[in-house]
Protein backbone atom coordinates (compact mmCIF):
# COMPACT_ATOMS: atom_id res chain seq x y z
CA UNK A 1 0.00 0.00 0.00
CA UNK A 2 0.99 3.71 -0.46
CA UNK A 3 -0.23 6.99 -0.15
CA UNK A 4 -1.12 9.11 -2.83
CA UNK A 5 -0.89 13.37 -2.55
CA UNK A 6 -2.55 15.34 -5.13
CA UNK A 7 -0.30 18.78 -5.07
CA UNK A 8 -1.59 21.93 -6.59
CA UNK A 9 -2.43 19.28 -9.90
CA UNK A 10 -3.44 20.72 -13.02
CA UNK A 11 -3.97 19.98 -16.32
CA UNK A 12 -4.77 22.27 -19.13
CA UNK A 13 -6.47 22.27 -22.85
CA UNK A 14 -6.16 24.75 -25.06
CA UNK A 15 -5.99 27.36 -22.50
CA UNK A 16 -9.04 25.88 -20.47
CA UNK A 17 -8.14 24.03 -17.03
CA UNK A 18 -9.97 21.25 -17.34
CA UNK A 19 -7.90 19.95 -13.48
CA UNK A 20 -7.94 23.75 -11.58
CA UNK A 21 -5.14 23.40 -8.90
CA UNK A 22 -6.69 20.01 -7.12
CA UNK A 23 -4.83 18.94 -3.65
CA UNK A 24 -5.97 15.90 -1.91
CA UNK A 25 -4.42 13.63 0.69
CA UNK A 26 -5.24 10.21 0.19
CA UNK A 27 -3.93 8.12 3.42
CA UNK A 28 -3.02 4.30 3.13
CA UNK A 29 -5.50 1.87 2.51
CA UNK A 30 -8.35 4.38 2.58
CA UNK A 31 -11.38 4.12 -0.49
CA UNK A 32 -11.55 7.71 -1.91
CA UNK A 33 -13.96 8.48 -4.09
CA UNK A 34 -13.93 11.46 -6.44
CA UNK A 35 -17.73 12.27 -6.94
CA UNK A 36 -18.76 14.96 -9.69
CA UNK A 37 -20.81 15.45 -12.89
CA UNK A 38 -19.37 14.57 -16.53
CA UNK A 39 -16.98 17.01 -17.37
CA UNK A 40 -16.07 18.19 -14.15
CA UNK A 41 -12.62 16.78 -14.20
CA UNK A 42 -12.50 13.66 -11.76
CA UNK A 43 -12.00 11.35 -14.70
CA UNK A 44 -8.76 13.47 -16.21
CA UNK A 45 -7.33 13.63 -12.54
CA UNK A 46 -7.67 9.77 -12.25
CA UNK A 47 -5.53 9.42 -16.27
CA UNK A 48 -3.14 11.89 -14.48
CA UNK A 49 -2.69 9.55 -11.21
CA UNK A 50 -2.21 6.24 -13.69
CA UNK A 51 0.15 8.36 -15.93
CA UNK A 52 -1.94 8.71 -19.15
CA UNK A 53 -1.32 12.37 -19.09
CA UNK A 54 1.42 14.69 -18.12
CA UNK A 55 0.16 17.02 -15.69
CA UNK A 56 0.41 20.82 -16.98
CA UNK A 57 1.24 22.17 -13.29
CA UNK A 58 1.79 20.58 -9.50
CA UNK A 59 2.64 17.23 -8.86
CA UNK A 60 1.47 13.55 -7.82
CA UNK A 61 3.60 12.19 -5.02
CA UNK A 62 3.36 8.38 -4.12
CA UNK A 63 4.95 6.65 -1.18
CA UNK A 64 6.74 9.68 -0.61
CA UNK A 65 7.86 9.70 -4.13
CA UNK A 66 7.05 12.47 -6.82
CA UNK A 67 5.19 10.69 -10.21
CA UNK A 68 3.96 13.28 -11.83
CA UNK A 69 5.05 16.50 -12.46
CA UNK A 70 5.38 19.22 -15.50
CA UNK A 71 9.07 18.15 -15.41
CA UNK A 72 9.11 14.23 -15.46
CA UNK A 73 6.02 12.07 -15.60
CA UNK A 74 6.85 8.03 -14.45
CA UNK A 75 5.67 5.92 -16.67
CA UNK A 76 1.96 4.04 -15.97
CA UNK A 77 3.59 0.17 -16.57
CA UNK A 78 6.03 1.70 -13.64
CA UNK A 79 3.52 3.20 -11.09
CA UNK A 80 2.53 -0.61 -9.21
CA UNK A 81 -0.97 1.03 -9.98
CA UNK A 82 -3.62 -1.41 -11.20
CA UNK A 83 -6.96 0.60 -13.23
CA UNK A 84 -10.56 -0.90 -13.83
CA UNK A 85 -11.90 0.99 -17.21
CA UNK A 86 -15.85 1.41 -17.67
CA UNK A 87 -15.72 -1.07 -20.49
CA UNK A 88 -13.65 -3.74 -18.26
CA UNK A 89 -11.22 -4.35 -21.42
CA UNK A 90 -11.14 -8.16 -21.35
CA UNK A 91 -9.43 -10.27 -23.83
CA UNK A 92 -12.71 -11.84 -25.70
CA UNK A 93 -10.18 -14.89 -26.75
CA UNK A 94 -8.78 -15.97 -22.78
CA UNK A 95 -10.53 -17.44 -20.20
CA UNK A 96 -11.41 -16.02 -17.23
CA UNK A 97 -8.53 -17.80 -15.59
CA UNK A 98 -6.08 -16.59 -18.11
CA UNK A 99 -7.06 -12.92 -18.06
CA UNK A 100 -7.37 -12.72 -14.72
CA UNK A 101 -2.95 -14.21 -14.89
CA UNK A 102 -2.15 -12.00 -17.65
CA UNK A 103 -0.41 -9.48 -15.46
CA UNK A 104 1.31 -12.35 -13.42
CA UNK A 105 2.65 -13.80 -16.87
CA UNK A 106 3.86 -10.35 -18.16
CA UNK A 107 5.79 -10.37 -14.87
CA UNK A 108 7.24 -13.85 -15.38
CA UNK A 109 6.03 -15.15 -12.48
CA UNK A 110 6.78 -18.90 -11.98
CA UNK A 111 3.30 -21.11 -13.05
CA UNK A 112 3.16 -22.25 -9.56
CA UNK A 113 2.89 -19.35 -8.07
CA UNK A 114 0.46 -18.21 -11.35
CA UNK A 115 -1.34 -20.63 -10.61
CA UNK A 116 -1.95 -20.06 -6.55
CA UNK A 117 -2.63 -16.90 -6.71
CA UNK A 118 -5.12 -16.70 -9.79
CA UNK A 119 -7.00 -19.49 -7.69
CA UNK A 120 -7.32 -17.70 -4.31
CA UNK A 121 -8.23 -14.29 -6.02
CA UNK A 122 -11.22 -16.50 -8.24
CA UNK A 123 -11.86 -17.64 -5.05
CA UNK A 124 -12.08 -14.32 -2.94
CA UNK A 125 -14.21 -12.67 -6.19
CA UNK A 126 -16.48 -15.51 -6.82
CA UNK A 127 -15.40 -16.55 -10.07
CA UNK A 128 -13.67 -20.22 -9.08
CA UNK A 129 -16.45 -21.77 -10.80
CA UNK A 130 -15.99 -19.77 -13.83
CA UNK A 131 -12.53 -19.89 -14.51
CA UNK A 132 -12.89 -21.97 -17.65
CA UNK A 133 -15.15 -19.44 -19.11
CA UNK A 134 -14.65 -16.72 -21.58
CA UNK A 135 -16.00 -13.28 -21.46
CA UNK A 136 -18.69 -13.39 -23.60
CA UNK A 137 -20.49 -16.15 -21.89
CA UNK A 138 -20.31 -14.42 -18.78
CA UNK A 139 -22.97 -11.91 -17.55
CA UNK A 140 -21.98 -8.20 -16.69
CA UNK A 141 -21.56 -8.12 -12.97
CA UNK A 142 -18.94 -11.44 -13.42
CA UNK A 143 -17.11 -9.92 -16.41
CA UNK A 144 -16.71 -6.55 -13.87
CA UNK A 145 -15.33 -8.93 -11.45
CA UNK A 146 -12.61 -10.66 -13.15
CA UNK A 147 -11.92 -7.10 -14.07
CA UNK A 148 -11.57 -6.46 -10.41
CA UNK A 149 -9.59 -9.88 -9.75
CA UNK A 150 -7.16 -9.24 -12.26
CA UNK A 151 -6.61 -5.68 -11.06
CA UNK A 152 -6.00 -7.32 -7.73
CA UNK A 153 -4.11 -10.30 -8.39
CA UNK A 154 -1.10 -7.89 -9.22
CA UNK A 155 -0.79 -6.86 -5.52
CA UNK A 156 -0.98 -3.27 -6.61
CA UNK A 157 -0.12 -0.06 -4.31
CA UNK A 158 -2.90 1.83 -6.00
CA UNK A 159 -5.96 0.68 -7.38
CA UNK A 160 -8.10 3.12 -9.60
CA UNK A 161 -11.60 2.63 -11.19
CA UNK A 162 -13.03 4.62 -13.68
CA UNK A 163 -17.03 5.06 -13.63
CA UNK A 164 -16.84 0.71 -12.85
CA UNK A 165 -19.98 0.15 -12.90
CA UNK A 166 -21.43 1.92 -15.50
CA UNK A 167 -22.30 -0.30 -18.11
CA UNK A 168 -24.41 -2.75 -15.54
CA UNK A 169 -28.36 -2.78 -15.06
CA UNK A 170 -29.66 -0.69 -11.42
CA UNK A 171 -29.93 -4.02 -9.40
CA UNK A 172 -26.55 -5.41 -10.61
CA UNK A 173 -24.82 -2.22 -10.13
CA UNK A 174 -26.42 -1.93 -6.31
CA UNK A 175 -24.83 -5.92 -5.61
CA UNK A 176 -21.82 -4.50 -7.16
CA UNK A 177 -21.13 -1.44 -4.89
CA UNK A 178 -21.27 -3.71 -1.97
CA UNK A 179 -18.82 -6.41 -3.66
CA UNK A 180 -16.18 -3.40 -4.89
CA UNK A 181 -16.35 -2.67 -0.85
CA UNK A 182 -16.04 -6.04 0.59
CA UNK A 183 -13.11 -6.63 -1.66
CA UNK A 184 -11.52 -3.19 -0.56
CA UNK A 185 -11.85 -4.11 3.31
CA UNK A 186 -10.40 -7.39 2.34
CA UNK A 187 -7.00 -6.27 0.66
CA UNK A 188 -6.59 -2.46 1.97
CA UNK A 189 -5.16 -1.59 -0.72
CA UNK A 190 -5.42 2.71 -1.71
CA UNK A 191 -7.80 3.05 -3.79
CA UNK A 192 -9.64 5.71 -6.16
CA UNK A 193 -12.97 5.35 -7.50
CA UNK A 194 -14.50 7.98 -10.06
CA UNK A 195 -18.18 8.10 -9.84
CA UNK A 196 -20.70 10.03 -10.88
CA UNK A 197 -23.56 8.08 -8.44
CA UNK A 198 -24.03 9.16 -5.24
CA UNK A 199 -25.23 6.37 -4.12
CA UNK A 200 -22.10 4.19 -5.18
CA UNK A 201 -19.98 7.03 -3.36
CA UNK A 202 -21.65 6.95 -0.22
CA UNK A 203 -21.77 3.16 0.10
CA UNK A 204 -18.02 2.45 -1.08
CA UNK A 205 -16.16 5.38 0.28
CA UNK A 206 -14.11 6.43 3.53
CA UNK A 207 -13.38 10.00 1.85
CA UNK A 208 -16.01 11.70 -0.98
CA UNK A 209 -13.89 14.36 -2.59
CA UNK A 210 -17.31 16.48 -4.50
CA UNK A 211 -15.84 17.89 -8.38
CA UNK A 212 -16.87 20.73 -10.07
CA UNK A 213 -15.04 22.39 -12.94
CA UNK A 214 -12.20 21.22 -12.47
CA UNK A 215 -11.83 21.55 -8.72
CA UNK A 216 -12.75 19.85 -5.52
CA UNK A 217 -15.52 21.79 -3.99
CA UNK A 218 -15.50 19.69 -0.62
CA UNK A 219 -13.62 16.31 0.64
CA UNK A 220 -15.09 14.65 3.64
CA UNK A 221 -16.48 11.14 4.89
CA UNK A 222 -20.09 10.18 3.56
CA UNK A 223 -22.01 11.26 6.39
CA UNK A 224 -20.29 14.97 6.70
CA UNK A 225 -20.52 15.79 3.28
CA UNK A 226 -23.85 14.96 3.49
CA UNK A 227 -24.82 16.54 6.65
CA UNK A 228 -23.07 19.51 6.59
CA UNK A 229 -22.52 20.80 2.97
CA UNK A 230 -20.66 23.93 2.52
CA UNK A 231 -21.53 25.19 -0.67
CA UNK A 232 -24.97 25.48 -2.76
CA UNK A 233 -23.12 22.99 -5.74
CA UNK A 234 -22.66 20.04 -2.72
CA UNK A 235 -26.18 20.75 -1.14
CA UNK A 236 -28.05 20.30 -4.42
CA UNK A 237 -25.25 17.04 -6.00
CA UNK A 238 -25.33 15.34 -2.64
CA UNK A 239 -28.73 14.57 -1.94
CA UNK A 240 -30.49 17.02 -3.90
CA UNK A 241 -31.24 19.78 -1.00
CA UNK A 242 -34.04 22.54 -1.40
CA UNK A 243 -32.10 25.82 -1.21
CA UNK A 244 -34.03 28.76 0.07
CA UNK A 245 -32.50 32.34 0.33
CA UNK A 246 -33.01 35.86 1.98
CA UNK A 247 -31.13 37.89 3.92
CA UNK A 248 -29.62 37.51 6.99
CA UNK A 249 -31.53 39.11 9.84
CA UNK A 250 -28.92 38.30 12.60
CA UNK A 251 -26.23 35.64 13.54
CA UNK A 252 -28.79 32.93 12.70
CA UNK A 253 -31.90 34.02 11.13
CA UNK A 254 -32.41 34.33 7.62
CA UNK A 255 -35.81 35.96 6.25
CA UNK A 256 -37.22 33.58 3.94
CA UNK A 257 -40.66 34.58 2.09
CA UNK A 258 -41.22 37.48 5.02
CA UNK A 259 -40.50 34.45 7.85
CA UNK A 260 -37.71 34.37 10.13
CA UNK A 261 -36.01 31.07 9.93
CA UNK A 262 -33.48 29.74 12.51
CA UNK A 263 -30.64 28.11 10.76
CA UNK A 264 -27.06 26.31 11.81
CA UNK A 265 -23.70 25.75 10.02
CA UNK A 266 -22.34 29.41 10.45
CA UNK A 267 -22.59 32.42 11.85
CA UNK A 268 -24.32 35.46 9.65
CA UNK A 269 -23.23 38.94 9.53
CA UNK A 270 -26.58 41.14 9.52
CA UNK A 271 -27.84 41.89 5.85
CA UNK A 272 -25.82 39.90 4.18
CA UNK A 273 -27.52 37.56 1.23
CA UNK A 274 -27.89 34.14 2.83
CA UNK A 275 -28.54 30.89 1.41
CA UNK A 276 -30.11 27.79 3.57
CA UNK A 277 -30.12 23.95 2.54
CA UNK A 278 -32.64 22.10 3.69
CA UNK A 279 -33.38 18.20 2.36
CA UNK A 280 -36.81 17.05 1.28
CA UNK A 281 -37.35 14.47 3.57
CA UNK A 282 -36.64 16.92 6.11
CA UNK A 283 -39.15 19.07 5.50
CA UNK A 284 -42.38 18.34 7.80
CA UNK A 285 -46.07 19.52 6.04
CA UNK A 286 -49.35 20.25 7.33
CA UNK A 287 -52.56 21.47 6.09
CA UNK A 288 -53.27 22.70 9.67
CA UNK A 289 -51.84 26.39 10.59
CA UNK A 290 -48.68 26.07 12.53
CA UNK A 291 -47.54 28.97 14.85
CA UNK A 292 -44.21 29.02 16.22
CA UNK A 293 -40.27 28.62 15.06
CA UNK A 294 -39.40 28.06 11.45
CA UNK A 295 -42.54 27.52 9.88
CA UNK A 296 -43.46 28.53 6.54
CA UNK A 297 -46.43 29.01 4.42
CA UNK A 298 -46.88 27.65 1.16
CA UNK A 299 -49.18 26.07 -1.82
CA UNK A 300 -49.04 22.58 -3.13
CA UNK A 301 -48.14 23.09 -6.91
CA UNK A 302 -47.90 18.89 -7.44
CA UNK A 303 -48.04 15.86 -5.84
CA UNK A 304 -46.71 12.94 -6.95
CA UNK A 305 -47.21 9.37 -5.86
CA UNK A 306 -44.08 7.32 -5.59
CA UNK A 307 -45.45 4.13 -4.06
CA UNK A 308 -43.31 4.36 -0.84
CA UNK A 309 -43.94 7.90 -0.42
CA UNK A 310 -45.55 11.11 -2.16
CA UNK A 311 -43.59 13.36 -3.99
CA UNK A 312 -44.69 17.92 -3.56
CA UNK A 313 -43.79 20.55 -4.98
CA UNK A 314 -45.14 23.68 -3.16
CA UNK A 315 -44.48 27.30 -3.58
CA UNK A 316 -43.41 29.85 -1.15
CA UNK A 317 -44.98 33.54 -0.98
CA UNK A 318 -42.02 34.66 -2.34
CA UNK A 319 -42.71 32.00 -5.56
CA UNK A 320 -39.33 29.81 -4.22
CA UNK A 321 -40.68 26.91 -4.89
CA UNK A 322 -39.44 23.61 -2.82
CA UNK A 323 -39.70 19.71 -2.98
CA UNK A 324 -41.22 17.89 0.46
CA UNK A 325 -40.95 13.93 0.45
CA UNK A 326 -43.58 12.71 2.95
CA UNK A 327 -45.46 9.64 3.76
CA UNK A 328 -47.74 7.96 0.98
CA UNK A 329 -50.25 8.47 3.59
CA UNK A 330 -50.43 12.04 3.55
CA UNK A 331 -52.59 13.24 0.45
CA UNK A 332 -52.67 16.75 -0.26
CA UNK A 333 -54.66 18.02 -3.60
CA UNK A 334 -52.79 20.85 -5.28
CA UNK A 335 -53.84 24.49 -4.85
CA UNK A 336 -54.35 23.46 -0.84
CA UNK A 337 -52.27 25.78 1.61
CA UNK A 338 -49.72 24.41 3.84
CA UNK A 339 -47.33 25.30 6.04
CA UNK A 340 -43.94 23.74 6.50
CA UNK A 341 -41.54 23.65 9.02
CA UNK A 342 -38.44 23.66 8.47
CA UNK A 343 -36.44 21.87 11.61
CA UNK A 344 -33.69 24.72 12.86
CA UNK A 345 -31.01 21.65 13.05
CA UNK A 346 -31.62 20.40 9.50
CA UNK A 347 -31.77 24.26 8.21
CA UNK A 348 -27.84 24.70 7.47
CA UNK A 349 -26.49 28.04 6.53
CA UNK A 350 -24.17 27.57 3.44
CA UNK A 351 -20.57 29.18 3.44
CA UNK A 352 -20.99 29.85 -0.73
Amino acid sequence: MASVELRELSKTYGGIAVVDRVSLAIEHGLLVCLLGPSGCGKTTTLRLMAGFVEPSGGEIVVGGRVVSSPDATLPPESRNMSMIFQSYALWPHMTVAENVAYGLTMRRLPKADIGRKVDAILTTTRLAGLAERYPAELSGGQQQRVALARALVVDPETLLLDEPLSNLDANMREEMRFEVRRLHDEYRYTTVYVTHDQSEAMTAADLIAVMNAGRIEQAGSPREIFDEPRSEFVARFIGASNIVKGPALDTEHVSVAGVPVRCTGRRLAVGEPAAISVRQHEIRMSVAEKAGRNAVPAVVIRNVFLGASRDYMVELADATQLRVVTSPADDVAPGTKVWLHLPPERCRALLE
